[in-house]
């Protein structure tokens, strides 16, 4: 039987433990070209970058290029965000709490603009982090039209 590789990762919703630090900007950086693993244990595409937050300069989302699936079909077919907090390195790929799905799923962006409160509220909820708590609480609480995550 083939070993786990995403075997050991810690999360925050375990309180047993302690919850991992903050991911730095120069570790996030530090992933671009990584693959993408869901937490499904799908492949999904290469990190590309980071989108770090507006007041803070804090990782807030990965940009993935998510690739075509299906043997005649190459290249990328879109660029997506996926929420940083979720996210942990491997060697060579970074893994991602969110399923293949979701992410396939998530609205594109374009990785050269800027991310907008009302952009990033509608990927909050596509992904499921509620207005209450996380990213999409602390984006809620700018004035509409703000610029709230920009490439790093």
């Amino acid at each position: 039987m083939a070993e786990n590789p995403h075997a050991g990762l810690r999360t925050g919703s375990d309180t047993e433990s302690p919850v991992a630090p903050a991911l730095s900007s120069a570790e996030a950086l530090s992933w671009r070209g990584y693959a993408l693993d869901a937490v499904d244990g799908e492949r999904l595409g290469r990190v590309e970058g980071v989108y770090a937050d507006e007041e803070s300069g804090a990782p807030a989302w990965l940009a993935v290029a998510i690739e075509r699936r299906g043997l005649l079909r190459r290249g990328v077919a879109k660029v997506v965000v996926v929420p940083a907090r979720e996210c942990a390195a491997l060697p060579g790929a970074v893994w991602t709490a969110q399923p293949a799905a979701a992410i396939r799923e998530a609205p594109a962006v374009d990785p050269a603009r800027l991310l907008l409160r009302e952009h990033e509220t509608a990927i909050c909820a596509h992904y499921g982090i509620g207005p209450a708590a996380g990213r999409h609480a602390e984006v809620a609480a700018r004035p509409e039209g703000a610029t709230t995550a920009r490439p790093a």
